[in-house]
C-alpha cells in the first residue's frame, strides 16, 4: 500500500503522536512548517515511539538553527551583521561550503542569497506580480559571488541576505535517517514534507510504496506510486505555491539573474538519489533549467519523474 508523502501531523510545538497502520507504526509531529511523519516496520511500539522522538527533536534542532523566520540564530545574525564578518560552526561552514558549490555547478541559477526576492513575491495563489522596479531593487542584493566567504567566515554587502530554505529540509531528512539507523536495525522511512529517505527493505524484503502528489489536484490524488528500499526522494514544483498571471501559473522557485519564476518549467519534478539532499538539489536545479529540465535530468545518472 502505498503511503502518501503529504500527511496529517501533530500541532507545531506539541510531542509526536503514535499510530498503528497495518504492519508498521506511523509518528508525525510538526516541523519546518510541515507535517513530518516517521514509519516504523516493526512491532516494538515503544522503540518506535523512541525513533519518533528521536526525528522530532533533530528536526526542530535543525529548523530552530538554520530558519530565516527565527530571531535568535546564526541565521539571523549573519543576514543583520550589517556588512561585518561572522564566524560559523562547523555544520554550517558544511551547508555554506555545498551551497556555494551547488551555486558555482549551476553557472549561478542555484543561489542561497535570492531569499531577498520573496520581500516582493507572494506565491499565495493570488494575482499580485511585483513590478520592475521592486524586482530590480531586490536584485541589486542578489547575488553569491559578492559574497566573501573563506575560512569559516561569512561577510555579505549590506542589505544581503542567505536562506538555506533550499537544502535546508533535505538536510534534515538525511541528519534523521542517520539517527535513526544508528540506533535500530529496523526500516524505516523519513518523511518532512514530502522531502523523504527510506531506509532499506521492509520484512519479508517488502519495498516502501511512496505515492507522489497530483500537482494538479493536490492533496487528493497520487500521480504515480514508487516502491523504494534504500534511497533519498524529493520533488520541486508549483503544486502548493504559486501566482496567476495573464492566464498562467507561475511556481514559486525563482530565477536569481531576472527576479521571476522559471519560465518554462514543468509542473513536477521527481528525483530519486542516494540520499534526500541529492535529490533535492538535482530535482531544483533541473527545474531552474526550466524547458530544458528534461535534457538536464537525463545527464544525471538519477530515477526521475517529471510532469
Amino acid at each position: 500500500m502505498a503511503h502518501s508523502v503529504s500527511s496529517a501531523a501533530s500541532p507545531p510545538g506539541s510531542g509526536p503522536t503514535l499510530d498503528r497502520v497495518e504492519d508498521y507504526f506511523v509518528g508525525s509531529f510538526e516541523a519546518m512548517a510541515s507535517p513530518c511523519t516517521v514509519l516504523v516496520d516493526g512491532d516494538d511500539r515503544d522503540e518506535a515511539a523512541a525513533l519518533v522522538e528521536i526525528a522530532a527533536r533533530e528536526a526542530r534542532r535543525i529548523e530552530q538553527k538554520f530558519s530565516r523566520y527565527r530571531t535568535d540564530n546564526l541565521i539571523h545574525a549573519i543576514n543583520h551583521a550589517a556588512g561585518r564578518p561572522v564566524e560559523v560552526d562547523e555544520e554550517t561552514a558544511q551547508l555554506l561550503n555545498y551551497a556555494a558549490t551547488c551555486w558555482e555547478l549551476s553557472g549561478g541559477l542555484f543561489d542561497i542569497t535570492s531569499g531577498v526576492l520573496r520581500r516582493v513575491w507572494k506565491f499565495d495563489g493570488g494575482t499580485h506580480v511585483p513590478g520592475k522596479k521592486a524586482i530590480e531593487k531586490c536584485l541589486a542584493h542578489v547575488g553569491w559571488g559578492r559574497v566573501t566567504w573563506q575560512d569559516r567566515t561569512l561577510s555579505m554587502p549590506v542589505g544581503m541576505e542567505i536562506d538555506l530554505g533550499g537544502i535546508g529540509k533535505e538536510y534534515a531528512v538525511d541528519r534523521t535517517a542517520g539517527l535513526l539507523a544508528a540506533q535500530t536495525t529496523k526500516s524505516f522511512l523519513v518523511n518532512f514534507g514530502g522531502d523523504l529517505f527510506a531506509g532499506g527493505l521492509r520484512r519479508g524484503n517488502r519495498t516502501w510504496g511512496v505515492g507522489i502528489d497530483d500537482p494538479t489536484r493536490t492533496g487528493q490524488a497520487a500521480l504515480y506510486r514508487l516502491d523504494i528500499a534504500r534511497a533519498g526522494l524529493a520533488t520541486s514544483g508549483d503544486a502548493r505555491r504559486c501566482v496567476q498571471w495573464r492566464g498562467k501559473r507561475l511556481g514559486h522557485i525563482l530565477n536569481p539573474k531576472t527576479g521571476w519564476p522559471v519560465a518554462g518549467a514543468p509542473r513536477s519534478v521527481t528525483v530519486v538519489a542516494p540520499t534526500c539532499l541529492e535529490a533535492g538539489t538535482i530535482s531544483t536545479l533541473a527545474y531552474l533549467q526550466g524547458p530544458g529540465a528534461r535534457a538536464f535530468l537525463e545527464q544525471q545518472n538519477v530515477q526521475f519523474w517529471i510532469l
